[in-house]
């Protein structure tokens, strides 16, 4: 029903609209040149039009039958590629592992539907012949019609492969995830503007001159705004580079947090004592970064001092202990482990241990330095060895010394 409605209401359209333009001028008017694609569509239909036999010049009744089938044939051929042609492709993908072509045929559909439309139409129009004048206007129109139905499937195109790839960044987590948006309009704004300046670059207009005045503008834009630019530049900076995430624990500087947003022009990051600190990405850039969250391990180093009055052979039984027991540990890489006695300090015997923790949650490395804290504990205390602190001796001799250790002790 929709469809003979749209029937109805285009063809006395066309109609009219052929019958305003032969009426715009005499026909013995000198024809302006037209753009090549029009010349070429109508070199087409004066070569059907020859095949059946038919004057390319004046209207005939045959002309407006020919023209008004065309129209017909467009309007049924667009029923078919919407109907038919275009659901039996997005079965199709449906059956396909991948997730772009099922966002591809729909945004093709559209423009698909339009340009044979639009084939049609001016294919219909081009069989009536028309004053100079205002078939040099159709020529133009009908190329500037081409030319957006052609840009829009681009457009349409480029934009459901843009959506597919920020699909793809946020499921697998990516850290361009974040910038996909941005990203996204900065391209399409690009796309329609490059199809506008082509556009019109073919339909004769200079636009060199628009584009010597869009760099002189651009340099003034430029000029002004460094801070945003090199903020910009920092931005992507961090999407190509990626040396950090939303939800991730980072050092910036002297600033330890949780990323919690990255943006065009800062990232923000919720210190340790829960305030939130915005850090120009020029910065960013620039500084050093330290992601705490992406440990593959985490390594301990540890120092036991023990008293002067521990004995050697006591040493030498703790010292293989201490390795045995990090060794056993499942959490802990047996590769890593190194335990030494290795040091005479100020007031205690050192004895150095290392190893490092399988998994780089800190949780859980807190959990097994705890462990292994107290499992040394008991190790030293078993053997009759005691943790040595900071002690100093003092030996005073000498006369006075002599004199005060002969004075008896006063009565009491």
């Amino acid at each position: 029903m929709k469809f003979w409605s749209f029937v109805r209401w285009l063809v006395p359209l066309v109609l009219v609209l052929a019958g305003a333009l032969r009426a715009a001028e005499p026909t013995d008017t000198p024809r302006p040149a037209t753009p090549a694609a029009p010349d070429y569509l109508e070199q087409v239909v004066d070569q059907s039009l020859a095949a059946f036999d038919l004057r390319p010049s004046g209207n005939s009744f045959a002309h407006h039958a020919i023209s008004l089938v065309l129209l017909l044939i467009a309007l049924l051929a667009r029923r078919i590629v919407t109907r038919l042609f275009f659901p039996a492709l997005r079965r199709l993908a449906a059956r396909t592992e991948t997730t772009l072509d099922d966002k591809m045929f729909p945004a093709l559909e559209g423009p698909a539907a339009a340009l044979v439309v639009i084939f049609g139409l001016f294919s219909a129009l081009r069989v009536l012949k028309l004053p100079a004048a205002a078939d040099h206007y159709l020529g133009a129109g009908s190329q500037v019609a081409f030319s957006l139905v052609v840009f829009w499937g681009l457009w349409r195109a480029f934009a459901a492969l843009l959506d597919h790839l920020d699909e793809v960044a946020r499921e697998r987590s990516l850290g361009v995830a974040a910038f996909m948006p941005w990203i996204r309009k900065t391209l399409l704004t690009g796309f329609v503007v490059v199809a506008a300046l082509l556009t019109f670059q073919s339909l004769g207009f200079d636009v060199k001159a628009v584009l010597a005045g869009l760099g002189i503008g651009g340099l003034a834009f430029a000029l002004a705004a460094q801070d945003t630019l090199a903020n910009i530049f920092g931005a992507i900076v961090v999407a190509v580079d990626q040396p950090y995430t939303v939800g991730e624990t980072v050092r910036i500087g002297a600033n330890v947090g949780v990323v919690e947003d990255i943006g065009l022009r800062s990232t923000r990051i919720r210190l340790l004592d829960k305030s939130l600190m915005v850090i120009p990405n020029k910065t960013v850039a620039a500084d050093t970064i330290t992601n705490l969250s992406r440990f593959t391990g985490r390594r301990v180093e540890q120092v036991l001092g023990l008293t002067y009055a521990s004995r050697p052979e006591q040493l030498e039984d703790l010292v293989p202990a201490i390795r045995a027991l990090l060794e056993g540990r499942p959490e802990v890489d047996p590769k890593t482990v190194q335990v030494g006695f290795r040091d005479f300090s100020a007031s205690s015997l050192d004895v150095w241990l290392a190893y490092e923790a399988r998994d780089p949650d800190f949780r859980c490395a807190l959990q097994l330095r705890q462990e292994v804290n107290l499992a040394l504990l008991r190790l030293v205390q078993a053997r009759g060895l005691a943790f040595a602190y900071p002690t100093q001796t003092l030996d005073v001799a000498g006369p006075v010394l002599d004199r005060f250790a002969a004075r008896p002790a006063p009565a009491r």
